[in-house]
């Protein structure tokens, strides 16, 4: 982490979890433990009929909360489908796009980019991830497959809102696998990433563009991920399910920084 030039960020990813009325009570327990510090920002990006309880539950603390996913048209017959200014109107300040588990289901970079470019224009926090398979790991092809995922949901985003988006490497095989990629490796990709911005955007945007790592990072290595320099928070799944988990990881995040 690097707090002289980026925010630090740890976002909960619930995927398909927990109830309305479980959110309530979640964040309930939530707020009574959460650290007072204010060294890193907190999201919780939950199920699109979590967004109204957790917005309540919310309100008066400065956790974020965000969506798992949005369309890229403002309206019109997508039955089933939400749009970006109705996640804003609702409350939310973030959306996860281009998670893997969305591009398994058939989703393709240029959707990914057309939500990108709409949620950016609606005035939400894009989280963009990125993440190779275990075979383009052992294939060696790791930077190449980041590259083009970033160079596509990118593409069209103005200089002046690259700010505003923030990018997650979730490497494919350390998703709900409990293998993590080691510190090293990490900080290996994410400094890449860094590096793909900067030769897109300058050196000044790339300083100050926030990183997440999100491959099964927990409340037992989050102190190691998050000491590496390039690695500004986490884009947390199993372990933001847990108040105490999550705490612990939060408070990770919290540690001292040259």
């Amino acid at each position: 982490m690097n707090r002289k030039y980026r925010k630090t960020l740890i976002a909960g990813n619930w995927k398909m979890n927990k109830t309305p009325s479980e959110t309530k009570d979640f964040m309930v327990n939530f707020k009574a433990i959460m650290p007072k510090g204010r060294w890193c920002d907190i999201a919780l990006c939950v199920p699109a009929v979590d967004i109204p309880a957790a917005v309540r539950a919310m309100r008066e603390t400065r956790v974020g909360i965000g969506a798992e996913n949005c369309n890229a048209n403002p309206s019109g017959a997508y039955t089933g489908e939400i749009a970006a200014n109705m996640l804003v109107d609702a409350g939310c300040k973030y959306v996860i796009l281009g998670h893997s588990e969305r591009r398994a289901m058939g989703e393709t970079d240029k959707e990914v980019n057309a939500k990108v470019l709409a949620a950016i224009e609606a005035g939400l926090i894009p989280i963009v991830c990125c993440g190779e398979s275990l075979e383009q790991r052992e294939s060696g092809v790791t930077d190449e497959w980041i590259t083009m995922q970033i160079k596509l949901a990118l593409q069209g985003v103005p200089e002046e809102k690259i700010r505003r988006l923030v990018i997650a490497y979730e490497p494919i095989w350390a998703i709900g696998t409990g293998r993590t990629a080691t510190p090293e490796q990490a900080e290996a990709v994410c400094e890449h990433i860094r590096t793909v911005v900067r030769k897109l955007y300058g050196s000044k945007n790339a300083r100050a563009t926030t990183i997440l790592y999100g491959g099964s990072m927990n409340d037992k290595n989050a102190y190691e991920l998050l000491a590496q320099p390039d690695i500004d928070g986490g884009l947390i799944g199993g372990a933001s399910l847990v108040p105490e988990k999550f705490v612990k990881i939060i408070e990770a995040a919290n540690q001292p920084t040259a």
